[in-house]
């Protein structure tokens, strides 16, 4: 048995799924905050020198899971693993936000495409010359890309 205890919450302008961004990239500008529990705020310590950390949380959001999900920006059905889908095994998460800046336990973040009151599991700096990997394919996304600046949330995975 694996057992997560939530590091914090985050604090998002999106009270619902509907109508919510699916990607960062289509929440750009957005701003929120993640509260982390005051006891843990040591480890926030030098954190502040990075432009964009990657949350990952919990999607309390969404039940169950499907193996077979139609995705928001694809009609057809794809493996669970091949999306980005919330209803999953294991219901977890990962945006890259940008940090604005730490306030005490209090992360100031922008590009939120994250539901009000998530659960935060971690928090990991990006690091581009780690992390950014050029890529010769990206399966059925390549047609679908353009459109995650403007697709929004509907209530299929609740």
């Amino acid at each position: 048995m694996i057992c997560y205890e939530p590091i914090g919450i985050v604090n998002s302008p999106f009270k619902e799924i509907n109508g919510m961004p699916i990607q960062p990239v289509g929440a750009r500008g957005v701003a929120g905050q993640i509260e982390i529990l005051p006891d843990l705020q040591g480890g926030l310590k030098d954190l502040d020198g990075f432009s964009h950390i990657f949350v990952i949380y919990h999607f309390h959001g969404a039940s169950g899971y499907s193996l077979l999900v139609k995705p928001f920006l694809d009609q057809s059905r794809h493996g669970v693993f091949a999306t980005r889908a919330p209803k999953r095994p294991n219901s977890i998460g990962l945006s890259v936000l940008k940090l604005l800046k730490v306030d005490g336990n209090i992360l100031h973040v922008e590009h939120v495409d994250i539901l009000d009151g998530t659960p935060v599991l971690d928090i990991k700096p990006y690091v581009p010359t780690f992390d950014a990997w050029e890529t010769d394919k990206v399966g059925w996304f390549a047609a679908a890309t353009g459109r995650a600046e403007t697709e929004r949330a509907d209530d299929r995975f609740k």
